[in-house]
Order: structure tokens, then C-alpha cells, then sequence
């Protein structure tokens, strides 16, 4: 989560530096964007997390139990 935060915040910062001599409206619409993005990113992240975790948790007991 902090990963992603972090490169949210980068993002923005560098859309500002970027077009700090743009209207005020593109800016924002920019800021949107990359907040709806995060949004969608980390639910999605939240809502497949754990069948990810599970998945690589099996793998890693096939692998311990085949070399074993």
C-alpha cells in the first residue's frame, strides 16, 4: 500500500511540476484521473490480494514438499 502511495504521490507531483503554467481545469482533471486510477488500483488489490497470496502460498508447498 505504501508502494503505491508513494508513486501516486510522485505521479502528482511531477503532473504538477509539469504543468504548473496551465490553466487551473487541466491540472485538476490530471489530479482526477490519477485518483480515480489509485482507487480502482487498490481495490483491486484489496479484492484479489488474498487469492494471490493463497496462490503463491500453494505453489511454495508444492515446491517444499517436491524438493523434501
Amino acid at each position: 500500500m505504501e508502494r503505491i502511495n508513494s508513486f501516486v504521490t510522485k505521479l502528482m507531483i511531477r503532473v504538477m511540476n509539469r504543468h504548473s503554467d496551465e490553466e487551473g481545469q487541466t491540472l485538476v482533471e490530471y489530479g482526477l484521473i490519477v485518483a480515480l486510477i489509485s482507487i480502482v488500483a487498490i481495490a483491486a488489490l484489496e479484492l484479489i490480494g488474498s487469492s494471490v497470496t493463497d496462490v503463491f502460498n500453494s505453489v511454495g508447498t508444492t515446491l517444499d514438499n517436491a524438493t523434501s
